[in-house]
């Protein structure tokens, strides 16, 4: 399938040799290596989330993805995370092409990496942290707008401004992510100024993604407004509304501080929902386009869907131009 990206997919491409400039976020507990390798091998780039994995189980990943894919494919690596010097050496030893950073200062790990040869992706939410990327030496940002999910930016900027603003911010290649997850998404943030874009949620709703079916059935049952970003004096995190959500929206209410906030999620709650199962106490971190996702799909067809629409939509306005 060809598709017609501009100069400014084919940056992406030409950067990560993959067929089209479609990045799979990698998601806590969905992101492991069987989605990975299945969107590598659709002509993506595949990302192995290393937010919920401990060393011993990032290696078997890295390791598991090698054996299913011959195509490249990276790892997403929170800077927070407790055992961080323990998962950069593995991936240096395992020789892993691509990291994307999240979660921290670029500056303390970018060059590191990089005098390895493994070419290095930032997240941010604003031109200012973008400008810093660049300053850092990553290869490439990826602009992540409040419509996403997961960990989100304070600013509650939307992917529609955000693009254009980090846009004419840096020079490096710039990835939109945030509501993205048809060919339409993609073409208008391409047009925004994006050379390509990242994509979470859609996949979270694929057989290969690790994350509970009951999970992904919430998921796509969702409507708008069912998704809000919260815990914001805490770590922003948009979540799907549940029993937990509403407890968490309650003490807020009543202006809860840090401390409580940290009480009330506790330890392993992401897991308890996202991949144990459980919708009412468990915490769901998906985007606000969740409410477009009905189905739950191979990952190859996502891309394969995604790619054709891009394309059928240049066309359309290729013919009206004339």
């Amino acid at each position: 399938m060809d598709a017609i990206f501009s100069n400014q997919g084919s940056k992406i491409c030409s950067l990560f040799n993959i067929q089209y400039p479609i990045i799979q976020a990698g998601m806590i507990w969905a992101s492991g290596w069987k989605l990975a390798s299945a969107v590598s091998n659709a002509g993506g780039l595949g990302i192995i989330g290393a937010g919920s994995m401990y060393p011993a189980v990032l290696r078997e990943h890295i390791q598991q993805c090698k054996q299913a894919t011959a195509k490249p494919f990276g790892v997403n690596l929170p800077l927070l995370y407790p055992d961080i010097d323990s998962l950069i050496q593995i991936i240096i030893e395992e020789k892993v092409p691509i990291v994307f950073t999240s979660a921290g200062n670029p500056k303390n790990y970018t060059t590191i990496l990089k005098q390895e040869g493994i070419k290095v992706v930032h997240v941010v939410s604003s031109s200012k942290f973008a400008k810093k990327a660049e300053e850092a030496g990553c290869d490439a940002v990826v602009a992540e707008g409040f419509e996403a999910g997961g960990h989100n930016g304070r600013e509650e900027t939307t992917t529609m401004v955000l693009i254009p603003a980090v846009r004419s911010a840096i020079q490096i290649p710039l990835i939109a992510a945030g509501g993205i997850a048809t060919g339409k998404q993609m073409l208008a943030a391409m047009v925004l100024g994006a050379d390509g874009v990242q994509v979470g949620s859609r996949f979270v709703c694929t057989p290969e993604a690790s994350s509970h079916e009951n999970f992904k059935s919430a998921i796509i049952e969702a409507n708008e407004g069912d998704t809000q970003l919260s815990m914001k004096k805490l770590v922003p995190v948009r979540l799907l509304k549940n029993a937990f959500f509403k407890q968490v929206e309650a003490a807020e209410i009543r202006g809860a501080d840090e401390v409580e906030l940290k009480k009330l999620l506790g330890r392993a709650r992401a897991k308890k929902g996202m991949f144990e199962g459980d919708m009412e106490e468990g915490e769901l971190e998906i985007g606000q386009v969740a409410a477009l996702i009905h189905s739950i799909k191979p990952a190859a067809e996502v891309v394969n869907e995604i790619v054709e629409e891009y394309n059928a939509t240049i066309k359309t306005f290729t013919i009206a131009s004339r």
